[in-house]
């Protein structure tokens, strides 16, 4: 079996998704393209080499419809030989982008792929493709399909874990975002997107907040307590009726910040790296999608690092580094009790609650940086996972390549 590598990974900068976001200007796909050409600038790739490009997308409608990946290759100036492809595993679909694109390459279907995701928050709002997940009251009842912060809420219940402590993970993970921002650890990956009509560009993830404290964000409201008296709660007990009561302990400041942004990897076999001039960085062990009760929802992603893990024949002490989307704060703490991974070793640059969430783009930027971070800290194993609406998890385990 042929062996599939990192060659190289870019992103954006993550914009807040708002119309006053600092990324709002830019479509999705010019996001994409945007990295693509600094792709192919710092490789010196040639278009000709590439044999597809795959990306993730969560809302795949208006902007983000009508396969973005395809799109972004043909107004990248790539040629008409580069297709592309655009899945959709809700917010895990770049880490599935680039797990699927990795599976390509070790069965010889592909030798050369780029992976990654994008999301416009901003332009393209979550929910936005009106699928029957979302809007048809009998789908609705029928799976018990929830919103994401009361499951975030009704695990938290479950668990038993205190507003304290939520809060204190979301406080965590802002300084650990700004004290990595400070030190340079996203400079070699961070492409900076310029302004449009004399505007500023954006060189840093626009969410950070440094100045995040544990009494701040105490005195934040439940964010999702009215979700929960209008239907919602109901809708979760009858699930779980052993719970009575679903307490509603997170806050914007303990839940993922919603983002735009756009990442890339380059994918190859080592003849592919060998035939463009480039040296592997990590090889890509292997990949799990995983699913759960739809109801609780967010545990998907830790059980398929537990799944990709198992199947490498590996134990969650064997891992350097666990790049864990933070869907909310329970599950990163249900996360690092049942793997013991302590906070050097879970997200040791921050996570999605501090630098933002944009959705397809999420487990990308989680695999990149999974890299990097082996890289800079002289690791040898990483996992990035994402877990999904739905129930659905994946997970990408990755192995440094020694210098």
């Amino acid at each position: 079996m042929t062996d599939a590598f990192v060659l190289d990974y870019v992103r954006t900068p993550r914009g807040r998704a708002s119309t006053r976001g600092a990324l709002h200007e830019h479509s999705p796909v010019d996001l994409v393209v945007h990295l693509a050409k600094a792709l192919q600038g710092r490789t010196n790739l040639a278009a000709e080499q590439i044999d597809d490009v795959v990306l993730g997308c969560a809302s795949q409608v208006d902007e983000q419809g009508a396969n973005i990946a395809r799109t972004a290759a043909l107004l990248a100036g790539w040629g008409d030989s580069v297709p592309g492809a655009t899945l959709n595993r809700f917010c895990a679909s770049g880490v599935d982008a680039v797990g699927q694109s990795a599976a390509r390459i070790r069965s010889d279907d592909v030798s050369l792929v780029v992976a990654g995701g994008v999301e416009s928050v901003s332009r393209t709002p979550m929910f936005s493709d009106r699928g029957p997940l979302w809007t048809d009251p009998a789908t609705i009842a029928q799976i018990g399909s929830i919103h994401m912060g009361v499951a975030a809420d009704l695990n938290a219940t479950i668990e038993g874990y205190s507003r304290d402590e939520l809060d204190a993970y979301g406080v965590e993970t802002q300084h650990k975002a700004a004290e990595a921002w400070r030190n340079g650890a996203f400079e070699r990956s961070v492409v900076p997107v310029p302004g449009r009509n004399g505007e500023a560009g954006i060189a840093h993830d626009e969410l950070v907040r440094a100045e995040t404290t544990a009494e701040g964000l105490a005195a934040l409201p439940p964010a999702f307590e009215g979700l929960g008296a209008a239907g919602q709660d109901a809708l979760a007990l009858a699930a779980y009726p052993e719970v009575g009561k679903i307490e509603h302990l997170h806050t914007v400041g303990s839940s993922p910040a919603m983002a735009d942004g756009a990442a890339l990897l380059l994918l190859g076999s080592e003849k592919a790296a060998a035939r463009a001039g480039l040296t592997p960085r990590a090889r890509i062990i292997g990949s799990a999608s995983t699913s759960v009760n739809p109801v609780l929802m967010l545990t998907a992603g830790q059980s398929a690092v537990e799944a990709v893990i198992a199947r490498a024949g590996l134990r969650p002490q064997d891992i350097d580094v666990f790049e864990f989307a933070e869907a909310f704060s329970a599950l990163c703490l249900r996360f690092r009790r049942d793997l013991d991974a302590g906070p050097d070793r879970m997200n040791p640059n921050g996570g999605t609650m501090a630098m933002g969430h944009a959705f397809g783009a999420t487990g990308a930027i989680l695999v990149g940086a999974c890299v990097d971070e082996l890289v800079r800290s002289d690791g040898r194993y990483g996992v990035a996972a994402v877990s999904g609406a739905a129930g659905v998890g994946v997970a990408v385990l990755v192995e440094r390549i020694a210098s």
